[in-house]
C-alpha cells in the first residue's frame, strides 16, 4: 500500500512504480439512481415520498439498511477476487449537509463512506471519492439529483461556495488515508459557458490543497466528462492532477445505429471517440483516467429470446474497448458494480423481496421508458414523436440546438423533459406506496435483497474483466 501520485502521464506509488487502477463505480449507493435501483425520478423525490408514505423513522431505517447491505465484506472480497484494485465511490452532497441548513456538517454522512473505504482497504482496493451530486445540480441529468434540466450550480455562486466548503470538510477528514487514491470533485459537469467549470476547478483545487497537499485530484471534462477543449493552460496551476473522461460507446446501448460486429469501421469509431476525449491531455502529456464506461445489457423479462444475441454484441463492445485501454495502459472504472439487472457486475435475483414487490412497477417503468439511461422507448415513441415534430415545425433549425448539444439531441431534450422528468414525477408516490403497511422486519428483508448473497453475477462481464486483467 502506498499513497499514489501523478507523474507525467502515469499514476505511481511512493517508489515511482506505475500503478494502473482498474475497477468499477459503486453507483446507486450513496448517490441513488433510478435505473440502478428501480425508483422513478430523483433520489430526493423518493426519499421525501417514502417518508410521507410510511413515516420518517421507518423511511430512514430502510435507507440506512439499504446503504449497509449494498456493499459489505462479501462484496469487497468478490471484487478483489477478480483482480480489480479500485472502486469509485459516488456520493450525494445531501449526506453531508441539508439545503435548509447549509454549511453545517452532518457527521452521519461519514458512517457508510468510512465503512466502505475501510472494507476496500482490507482487500487492498483503492477508492476514489466522487462528488456525484452538488447543490443546485452540476449537470442537466437525473443523477445530479436536482429534479430539473437546468444545471443551476453554474449560475449561483452560493452553490459553488457550499461545494468548496464540503470538499474542505472531506479533505480534512481523509487527508491521511493512504487507501484513497484521490478526489473526483465534480461528476460530469455541464457548464454552458465552458469557462466557469475551469474557474471552479481552480477554486476547489486551491481549497483542497490548503488542507490536503498529497492526494490526487481527478477533474472531469466538461459536457459529461467529454470535452476539455476550453481548459487552455489551466493545468499548469494544478499539481498532482489527473483528468477524467467518460467513454461510453453508442454501440453498447439500445440506441446503437447498427448491430455491432466489430467491423474495421466500427473499431475505428470506438477508437476515434475515445481519442477525441483525451486529445487535450495527450497534447500536453497529462494523465488520463477513464472514470466511467461500459455497455448496458438486455434482460429476458423484457427482451425475451433476443437477450443472448444482444448481450453477445455488448460483450464484444466491452472486449474491444478493453483492448484499446490495455494497449494504452489506461486506468479505468467501469460503470457499474451492482444494480437490479441492467448494467451491474452483480445484480438482484428476480425472486428477492425487492424485485418481487416491484415486479409489475418495474415492467411499467420499462414500458414507459421513464429512465433516461439506455431507454427502450419503442412502446411510447409514438406518444412523443408529435411533440418532437411540433418543435421541428415551429422552431427554425438555427435555434434548435441548445446546450448540452450535441450530447443531447433535440429528441433527447424533449423526452428528458416530457418523459424522464414529467411522467416520472407522477410515479414517485406510486413507488412509495409499495412500502405502506410494512413493519421493520419486512423493510429489513426488502433492503437485504441488495446483499451480495442475494445477487446473481453477470458472469460474461466478470470473466471478460478478469481475463483482461490477466492479459494486461
Amino acid at each position: 500500500m502506498s499513497l499514489l501520485k501523478v507523474s507525467g502521464t502515469k499514476l505511481v506509488d511512493k517508489n515511482s512504480e506505475e500503478v494502473i487502477l482498474r475497477g468499477a463505480g459503486l453507483g446507486g449507493w450513496m448517490n441513488m439512481e433510478n435505473f440502478i435501483t428501480g425508483y422513478p425520478g430523483c433520489e430526493h423525490q423518493i426519499r421525501q415520498a417514502l417518508g410521507n408514505a410510511i413515516g420518517q423513522e421507518k423511511s430512514e431505517f430502510f435507507f440506512d439498511k439499504f446503504l449497509e447491505y449494498f456493499f459489505m465484506d462479501s462484496d469487497a472480497k468478490f471484487f478483489s477476487s477478480l483482480g480489480l484494485n479500485c472502486i469509485r465511490l459516488p456520493f450525494n452532497y445531501r449526506h453531508f449537509e441539508d439545503d435548509m441548513n447549509p454549511r453545517v456538517l452532518k457527521e452521519s454522512g461519514f458512517k457508510h463512506l468510512d465503512r466502505v473505504i475501510d472494507l476496500c482497504a482490507s482487500y487492498n482496493i483503492y477508492t476514489i471519492l466522487d462528488l456525484h451530486t452538488t447543490p443546485g445540480g452540476q449537470n442537466t441529468d437525473w443523477h445530479s439529483d436536482h429534479g430539473g434540466h437546468i444545471a443551476n450550480f453554474w449560475v449561483h455562486k452560493d452553490f459553488q461556495d457550499r461545494t468548496v466548503w464540503l470538499w474542505e470538510q472531506l479533505a480534512g477528514h481523509y487527508k491521511s488515508n493512504k487507501w484513497i487514491a484521490g478526489y473526483n470533485p465534480v461528476n460530469e459537469p455541464t457548464d454552458p459557458t465552458h469557462t466557469s467549470v475551469v474557474q471552479f476547478y481552480s477554486r476547489v483545487h486551491s481549497a483542497i490543497r490548503a488542507i490536503d497537499p498529497t492526494h490526487i485530484i481527478f477533474f472531469d471534462g466538461n459536457t459529461f466528462a467529454s470535452d476539455f477543449s476550453h481548459f487552455g493552460d489551466a493545468h499548469k496551476n494544478w499539481d498532482n492532477t489527473a483528468y477524467s473522461i467518460h467513454d461510453y460507446s453508442v454501440f453498447g446501448f439500445p440506441s446503437a445505429p447498427e448491430p455491432y460486429v466489430a467491423s474495421d469501421q466500427q473499431l475505428r469509431r470506438l477508437r476515434r471517440s475515445y481519442e477525441k476525449k483525451r486529445e487535450w491531455m495527450d497534447e500536453r502529456g497529462l494523465c488520463v483516467w477513464n472514470g466511467e464506461w461500459g455497455p448496458v445489457y438486455a434482460r429476458k423479462q423484457y427482451e425475451g429470446e433476443a437477450t443472448e444475441k444482444i448481450n453477445a454484441e455488448r460483450y464484444q463492445v466491452l472486449k474491444d474497448q478493453l483492448d484499446i485501454y490495455n494497449k494504452d495502459r489506461l486506468s479505468w472504472s467501469i460503470w457499474l458494480y451492482k444494480d437490479i439487472g441492467f448494467q451491474g457486475m452483480v445484480y438482484l435475483d428476480l425472486e428477492t423481496p425487492y424485485m418481487t414487490l416491484f415486479r409489475d412497477f418495474l415492467a411499467k417503468k420499462h414500458r414507459l421508458a421513464v429512465d433516461a439511461w439506455g431507454a427502450d422507448d419503442s412502446a411510447v415513441r409514438s406518444v412523443y414523436q408529435p411533440l418532437i415534430d411540433h418543435v421541428v415545425d415551429e422552431i427554425p433549425a438555427q435555434f434548435r440546438e441548445l446546450y448540452p448539444a450535441p450530447v443531447w439531441r433535440l429528441s433527447d431534450r424533449v423526452t428528458r423533459l416530457a418523459r424522464n422528468i414529467l411522467i416520472s414525477e407522477f410515479l414517485v408516490k406510486e413507488w412509495a406506496e409499495h412500502f405502506v403497511g410494512k413493519d421493520l422486519e419486512e423493510l429489513d428483508k426488502i433492503a437485504a435483497s441488495f446483499k451480495y448473497e442475494a445477487c446473481l453475477k453477470r458472469e460474461g462481464l466478470n470473466k471478460i474483466l478478469s481475463d483482461s486483467l490477466s492479459a494486461a
